[in-house]
């Protein structure tokens, strides 16, 4: 087998092997910070495994990682050998199935070294000659459980937001690794977009499978094709379900919510559109990044 054709400079991405791709689009999301209801990261996870994407590279975590904080994890395999697992970030490709040629990149946000973290990812694009760097986002937002999720694409790159219909990001303060990413494209030149998905600010321990449904949907958009998804869907149903339960036992809450379905109800009337009902936005643009700039700007304090 052929030696990976390896950045130069690359000196913290492992590479195993080297993927046949042309022009593939990189879609990544980083557990923590930018992750309520890990939904980024359970919608990456998704697409990388229904989509057949295999391990290709691999970040060293020892560069990026403070391990008192984010604790390896010891484990007993079948024969009873003790093994440690170290926190990872994963580089994963498809193998061109179908014309479709995606790289997925998840794992644990960096706690240290963002700058040769990010300078790490730009190489990776370029030695792979990726088109599109694509991060996903979640944040806790006022929308109902029980209406469409929300997700709300942004670009710091103005001829994509309108290639795409997508907002221009105007985002400033506190930022995660997903910020600065998309700073170190934009210097590189590499074109680069995010999707945020909104998840119920009143269920913010709980994973959400609704907004991570919406989120591949929403780069099965991106990609030209349909993610099979039947898992999240039921997934989705039994969170639905479980939610309005336990929102039902408190009359606080169960306000709280109705005040946000009408809300949605109320700005959904003019809205032709009903087929798209997992990416339809339940609230307005300019609100929905409001909310994701406050929530971030939250994050820090």
């Amino acid at each position: 087998m052929p030696q990976p054709a390896e950045p130069a400079d690359a000196r913290h991405l492992i590479w195993s092997r080297q993927p046949q791709l042309r022009r593939p689009i990189i879609v990544a999301a980083f557990e923590g910070w930018n992750d309520a209801g890990d939904a980024a990261s359970t919608a990456v996870r998704h697409l990388r495994d229904r989509l057949g994407a295999r391990p290709f590279a691999s970040v060293d975590p020892e560069v990026f990682f403070d391990f008192t904080s984010t604790r390896p994890i010891v484990e007993i395999d079948e024969n009873d050998t003790r093994l440690i697992r170290w926190p990872s970030i994963e580089v994963c490709a498809t193998d061109d199935r179908d014309g479709l040629e995606v790289i997925t990149l998840l794992g644990i946000e960096p706690q240290l070294r963002w700058r040769t973290f990010c300078n790490e990812i730009v190489d990776l694009a370029r030695a792979t000659n990726a088109h599109l760097v694509l991060t996903l986002g979640a944040l806790l937002a006022e929308v109902a459980h029980t209406r469409p999720t929300s997700v709300f694409g942004t670009s710091y790159d103005e001829h994509l937001a309108l290639q795409l219909g997508l907002e221009p990001s105007r985002y400033e303060g506190p930022t995660g690794i997903i910020g600065v990413l998309h700073n170190y494209c934009i210097e590189a030149g590499i074109p680069s977009a995010s999707l945020w998905a909104g998840v119920p600010s009143y269920v913010p321990g709980a994973t959400s499978p609704k907004a991570a449904l919406a989120l591949v949907n929403r780069v099965g958009e991106f990609l030209g094709t349909t993610v099979p998804s039947i898992d999240l869907e039921i997934a989705s149903a039994a969170y639905e379900r479980q939610v309005t339960r336990l929102v039902g036992e408190d009359e606080e809450t169960a306000l709280y919510v109705q005040q946000l379905e009408s809300r949605f109800d109320n700005g959904d009337d003019d809205d032709d559109d009903d087929d798209d009902d997992e990416i339809d936005p339940e609230i307005d643009a300019e609100s929905f990044v409001e909310q994701v700039e406050q929530f971030l700007r939250n994050q820090h304090d």
